[in-house]
């Protein structure tokens, strides 16, 4: 994504509209920071090299339009003291967010995304409807609960047949919003540092398919040199999102884990540990894939400059939470 002055207008206002609805006092507040966010969004999402960026641009604003309005009709409702509508504003916020059950937008749209919009839509984008639920998490622990769990189930399941990188990526944001949801039951602090360390390695895996312009099973074996570092540290940082240990990734995993066992959750907590070993199943498809075979056909030339760039950048995000587990958990307590 070349960053023209018009792209920095759009990602300054994208930003001060997650901004508006965090730090806003009232829903009518929240609800214009949310279309600001969308009307900020949807230029970003547009590519004169992508056939496929306005079917994405389309299909982002249908539903992000019918979460708004759902929201909006809701926080009236509320606010004439009819509280049976926090239901279907929690729900509006879970659509906005792209989590099951409402999550069936979430995957086509990723994959009609270069890699730095879906970076967005995988990380920044989901902070303001995580944020404007926690106003309303005692009230609808149950629904958060279900979502949570359901969430995990799909995002296991979903990605076990996708040989499209992207679709991959948003059903394993699907199921890291279960992690999260579960997180944010216990406390906003917990949340927060899963989003940040999720966001890491999102960003890391990302950048590396984005840079060596692979989105699909094939590309791994066309577009990498064989005997590359790049294979590597595209192994690891897999393995770190999936959170797997000893890398980072698993650090916020093992403080929820925590959390959930000394809170008797363990209904919820084996249904996370099952969808684990089934994104990890994946990821390890992605990576044996690419460093095992190799394909005979010339390969694509990666910059060397860059390429160790990104090398040392993705190595020191995943092997990071080695040196400070004791210091994330006293954040935590």
């Amino acid at each position: 994504m070349v960053f023209s002055p018009s792209r920095c207008l759009f990602m300054s206002t994208l930003i001060l509209g997650i901004t508006i609805s965090i730090s806003s006092n009232s829903w009518f507040g929240a609800w214009m920071g949310l279309e600001l966010n969308l009307l900020s969004f949807i230029p970003l999402i547009f590519m004169k090299d992508n056939q496929y960026s306005s079917e994405a641009a389309l299909k982002y604003f249908l539903i992000q339009a019918l979460g708004s309005t759902v929201l909006l009709i809701s926080a009236v409702m509320i606010m004439m003291k009819m509280q049976v509508f926090s239901a279907p504003l929690s729900a509006a916020l879970l659509l906005k967010a792209g989590s099951a059950p409402f999550h069936f937008w979430f995957p086509p749209t990723l994959e009609g995304m270069m890699w730095p919009q879906a970076l967005v839509l995988m990380t920044i984008q989901k902070i303001t409807p995580m944020s404007l639920l926690s106003y309303y998490i005692e009230d609808q622990m149950m629904l958060i609960s279900v979502a949570a769990m359901m969430s995990a189930v799909v995002g296991a399941l979903g990605g076990l047949n996708q040989t499209l990188l992207r679709k991959l990526l948003g059903y394993s944001s699907i199921n890291h919003m279960a992690w999260m949801m579960s997180a944010l039951l216990m406390s906003e602090s917990m949340w927060l540092l899963y989003f940040a360390v999720y966001s890491v390695m999102s960003f890391s895996v990302v950048m590396l398919f984005h840079f060596t312009q692979t989105f699909h099973f094939n590309h791994l074996l066309n577009h990498i040199p064989p005997g590359s570092a790049v294979k590597m540290v595209m192994f690891m940082s897999l393995l770190s999102l999936g959170g797997l240990p000893p890398f980072t990734g698993f650090v916020p995993k093992w403080i929820v884990i925590q959390q959930l066992c000394w809170s008797s959750n363990f209904l919820m907590l084996t249904i996370l540990l099952g969808s684990s070993l089934f994104t990890l199943f994946y990821y390890l498809r992605v990576t044996l894939s690419s460093l095992v075979l190799s394909s005979a056909k010339t390969k694509w030339s990666i910059k060397v400059a860059l390429k160790s760039k990104l090398v040392i950048m993705a190595m020191f995000v995943n092997m990071v939470g080695l040196l400070v587990p004791s210091a994330a958990y006293s954040f935590m307590m």
